[in-house]
């Protein structure tokens, strides 16, 4: 591999541009995989000993077939991708693919056999499956509005795609106690649910320019939900390697392997108490060969300089033509001020593409959709695609005198639901209908919940609100962080739903709470739609539904559910 020479290929607008080390690289990551493949269908491996080296590349088995996680590093793609992403949902799976909390997306119906040739599709364009799954750091999640935010004093991405490097195949931290998950941004808004990470990382320019980073730890969701707490602030860029490797290598060391419900670095973090544990971390830091993992200024500018930076320039007008469609066109005008964000350069917006159809499954997304979006975004946002964890897509630089044309677009594809942040943008995970973990089914009680409350006009008026759902206490669908959660249970071989109420992934980070005894399918579409309506009567003027909950407290909602006449 070292004679074969490096070439630095275009930047790609928003993400890291490969070079051919990297290309050659995966492409020889597949043939070894392929070559397990064909010993694991021949016999010559045992389903024991091909679990690891399949979850090595991403693929699970699940209740029906493997499902293949691919990798979206800080949920950016480009226009190719999505259409590689397609061509494999068309081809190898039954026709979609499902975007994740994660920003990841799954194939659900892979074969064993087409799996090397999946892989080596995914290399083609510059993808993989590498630590999408097994006891690893996984992919590194980013701030959707990365780089066009208004409120934005920091492009995350950078970082990411360095952190990105530093923890692929990192010798020391293949087989860690457990799963890890890092997500990073650099709004004062959170918007990665930072808090509810192994790491979370909130970035902003230090003194001198360069970045510092707020380093939180130990926060999770799962079994046992945790609130990560800060553990140091302020740490300069030049540190971020190092510090971060501390950390991982004090859990490496201490984590639980005798038991995995006990095994995060959340309960390594509350077991040792957290001025112990950054005791352990500064140690671990102060022995370390600093200058072999200095992040230098030279460093960062030349990942930097791996990425594109658009030619944002707009007309003078841009805003002026965008507000006169919102006149003339109401529809358009409410899904503008559902599905835009503000963008940091005068005459754009930021689209968001909701994937949450009214009676829709979240986050599925149709082989025809995905070329549609890739289409879509070389037209208005410079082939730049963005995957939330939401499960939404966003298209980050759209000029707003362009948008009324891209909302057209969006119209007849189907990908023109506005609704993003209300009641109908539901967060959940495959649940039972694909999953082997799961207690009960997520989709179908998505899909009610979706259809009840399609009005858009009804959906503007309850206002902002997070529902989450997960099919199993392993909360894939960030149920904990949802405004309303619900929980699938099993309860004597029935599928039952748990509600708990004011939880939230952003900056008043909590965690909800249990609000009664689980209910059935259909009664828990009904639970939440007396929520509603008590929420509807008691809220103060524009009063968000998780705010009105926490100033009144459970009994009034406990009451809308389970009071009897």
């Amino acid at each position: 591999m070292s004679e074969t020479p490096v070439t630095v290929p275009a930047p790609a607008v928003g993400r890291y541009a490969y070079d051919q080390v990297d290309r050659t690289f995966l492409h020889e990551r597949v043939e070894q995989f392929r070559d397990q493949v064909a010993r694991r269908i021949s016999g010559e491996l045992s389903e024991d000993q091909f679990k690891p080296l399949r979850l090595m590349n991403g693929l699970y088995l699940q209740l029906h077939a493997y499902m293949l996680r691919v990798a979206i590093p800080y949920g950016m793609l480009g226009a190719s991708q999505m259409r590689e992403l397609a061509h494999i949902a068309r081809t190898y799976d039954r026709d979609y693919g499902h975007f994740t909390t994660r920003q990841n997306i799954q194939f659900n119906w892979i074969r064993l056999e087409d799996t090397p040739d999946i892989l080596g599709r995914l290399a083609g364009v510059d993808m993989h499956a590498i630590q999408t799954s097994g006891n690893c750091i996984r992919n590194v999640t980013c701030d959707e509005f990365a780089g066009a935010a208004a409120d934005e004093v920091l492009d995350p991405r950078i970082h990411a795609e360095i952190l990105r490097q530093w923890s692929t195949l990192h010798p020391e931290f293949s087989f860690l106690p457990r799963k890890f998950k890092i997500a990073i941004t650099g709004s004062p808004h959170d918007r990665v649910a930072a808090r509810f990470h192994d790491i979370g990382l909130i970035a902003r320019p230090g003194d001198n320019g360069r970045a510092v980073f707020d380093v939180y730890v130990g926060g999770g969701l799962g079994r046992t939900p945790v609130i990560g707490v800060l553990l140091r602030d302020s740490l300069p860029e030049e540190d971020l390697l190092a510090w971060l490797e501390a950390i991982v290598r004090v859990y490496n060391a201490h984590g639980r392997r005798d038991n995995m419900y006990k095994a995060r670095i959340k309960i390594l973090v509350q077991a040792l108490g957290i001025e112990r544990f950054r005791e352990e971390v500064d140690a671990e830091f102060a022995q370390m060969d600093r200058a072999r993992y200095r992040l230098e200024p030279a460093i960062v500018d030349a990942i930097r300089a791996r990425f594109a930076v658009p030619d944002l320039h707009a007309p003078a007008d841009a805003a002026t033509r965008m507000n006169d469609a919102r006149t003339r066109v109401p529809a358009f005008d409410r899904w503008v001020r559902t599905n835009t964000h503000p963008h940091r350069v005068a005459g754009f917006i930021s689209a968001v593409i909701s994937l949450k159809p009214d009676g829709g499954i979240p986050g599925d997304v149709t082989a025809d959709q995905m070329d549609a979006i890739a289409d879509i975004s070389e037209r208005y946002s410079f082939g730049e695609i963005r995957i939330t964890h939401m499960q939404n897509v966003v298209l980050g630089h759209v000029r707003q005198d362009q948008l009324h044309a891209l909302w057209q677009e969006l119209l007849a594809v189907g990908l023109a639901t506005p609704n993003i942040g209300l009641i109908g943008d539901i967060i959940a995970c495959p649940g039972l209908d694909y999953c082997s973990l799961a207690n009960a089914r997520s989709i179908p009680i998505a899909q009610k919940l979706s259809a009840r409350f399609a009005d858009a006009g009804l959906q503007e008026r309850i206002g902002a609100l997070r529902i989450n759902i997960s099919g199993c206490i392993n909360a894939c669908g960030h149920h904990h962080a949802g405004h309303i959660g619900i929980l699938g249970v099993d309860k004597r071989g029935e599928e039952y739903f748990q509600l708990t109420l004011g939880g939230s992934g952003e900056n008043d980070a909590a965690i909800g709470q249990i609000l009664g005894p689980a209910l059935p399918e259909d009664e828990t579409v009904d639970a939440i739609a007396a929520l509603i309506d008590a929420y509807l009567v008691h809220r103060r003027d524009d009063e968000r539904f998780v705010d009105t909950y926490r100033r009144l407290g459970a009994a009034v909602f406990k009451d809308a559910v389970y009071a009897t006449a």
